[in-house]
């Protein structure tokens, strides 16, 4: 029965030891639950162990966890269907995978004036894989630059989830590639703060190549059920 809790803390201690070894500060670090077809009751544990953020796939699956659990900073991180923009806009904290136009302006459009403005992240195929969403990194400008007339988005930054490689070597050039563009970026866009990438397998080189908020699932809850 303690299982999950028990997972949750050791994770969450080989983080922090992970971090202290390289001299960056937790608080500098996001984690991302990533809690798909998780209960409320290990999503709460995660909460208690002093995890704020969770990250949801499917709309169906997330609004009953947002019910249930309100004060927690909820974050969108599957695909967006343009007939799901106001769902997600009225119900999420945080929006990851913004790779069109349409979808920020639909998101734009119906996130309610109660609300504070809706964070985003655009989402970069950083290997420019057929299967995954995503931009070209190279696209990323013109996108930001068009998404600034939206005033019920904070365009936060940029996430990616690169190809799984073999040798840690090749994983990192991808990580690094991610880190130098968005720092480009950043020198037209001084607002970008944050850089989404690392999940389970990969997050300690991708903090090392600058990531600020990591998506855990797996190591943090055990396999999915």
């Amino acid at each position: 029965m303690n299982q999950p809790a028990n997972k949750i803390d050791s994770t969450l201690s080989e983080i922090k030891s992970f971090l202290d070894e390289n001299a960056i500060n937790i608080d500098e670090i996001t984690i991302v639950g990533a809690t798909k077809n998780q209960s409320l009751e290990t999503i709460q544990r995660a909460l208690d162990s002093g995890i704020k953020d969770f990250g949801e796939n499917f709309l169906q699956e997330a609004s009953k966890k947002i019910e249930a659990l309100p004060n927690c900073n909820w974050h969108f991180i599957g695909s967006i269907q343009s007939n799901k923009c106001k769902q997600i806009s009225s119900m999420f904290d945080w929006v990851h995978t913004v790779e069109r136009i349409k979808v920020a302006d639909k998101l734009n459009q119906y996130r309610p004036e109660s609300l504070d403005k809706l964070n985003v992240c655009i989402q970069i195929n950083i290997d420019e894989e057929e299967s995954k969403s995503g931009i070209k990194i190279e696209e990323a400008e013109d996108l930001i630059s068009s998404m600034m007339q939206f005033n019920n988005l904070r365009i936060r930054g940029l996430m990616t989830i690169p190809k799984i490689k073999t040798e840690e070597v090749d994983q990192v050039e991808s990580f690094k590639k991610m880190k130098r563009n968005f720092y480009d970026l950043k020198q037209k866009f001084p607002f970008l703060d944050t850089l989404s990438m690392g999940m389970s397998n990969d997050y300690k080189s991708a903090i090392l190549c600058g990531s600020n908020m990591i998506r855990i699932g797996t190591k943090l809850f055990g396999e999915r059920t």
